[in-house]
């Protein structure tokens, strides 16, 4: 399985590499789809980079449907649930989100 790039916000990223966020939320894209448990996945955010591994990804009809499921806080750190939904609204419009929700699962790797 080969490693993977994405590209991610900054305060966001930190939140991944600080061990925080968990959970990445993306939306269907058929590029995302191909996302599997034990995929290698390297968060990029300006010059840093965070490597973590796909423990499962669970897909949601909706941004509610995965915050009514997902623990928020390994989402969004200290947001909260209405904060979470306004954040991945302000990212994906309605017709991005209608292609269905990822909710990536990640660990950081121990090596």
């Amino acid at each position: 399985m080969t490693e993977r790039r994405i590209n991610i916000r900054k305060p966001y990223f930190d939140l991944i590499k600080n061990g925080v966020k968990t959970v990445e939320v993306r939306v269907g894209y058929p590029g995302m789809r191909k996302i599997a448990a034990g995929q290698v996945l390297v968060f990029r955010s300006g010059d840093e980079s965070c490597r973590t591994e796909v423990v499962k990804v669970v897909e949601y009809p909706s941004f509610e449907a995965m915050a009514d499921a997902e623990d928020i806080a390994a989402i969004g750190g200290d947001m909260g649930r209405g904060e979470l939904l306004a954040a991945c609204r302000d990212i994906y419009p309605p017709e991005k989100e209608a292609l269905g929700v990822l909710a990536i699962h990640l660990r950081r790797p121990t090596t």
